[in-house]
């Protein structure tokens, strides 16, 4: 059973390396994400559109505020099953 493990573990590890190389060099401008139109909309609206002045959090609080609600309310949701589930119980 632990080679199985094993071997899944050195499979994955390998396709994830093979994925890696096709990524672009980090904060490379050239790249086709820098290239969309709408990370150049984001980018030039979001701080104005916002009043927000970082980009990052203008985007998680304004454009996508029910996404990330969502979200936290599922992360709060699990844990709250996990604390229930590990809770001692008196007997």
């Amino acid at each position: 059973m632990k080679t199985l493990a094993l071997v899944v573990v050195l499979i994955t590890g390998a396709m994830l390396i093979y994925a890696g190389h096709d990524l672009p060099a980090f904060g490379d401008i050239n790249s086709t994400a820098y290239q969309a139109p709408m990370t150049q909309y984001f980018i030039e609206k979001s701080v104005p559109e916002s009043g927000v002045p970082n980009i990052v959090t203008a985007l998680l609080a304004s454009y996508r505020g029910y996404d990330t609600l969502g979200e936290t309310a599922v992360i709060f949701t699990a844990g709250m099953a996990v604390m229930l589930l590990l809770r001692r119980r008196e007997t």
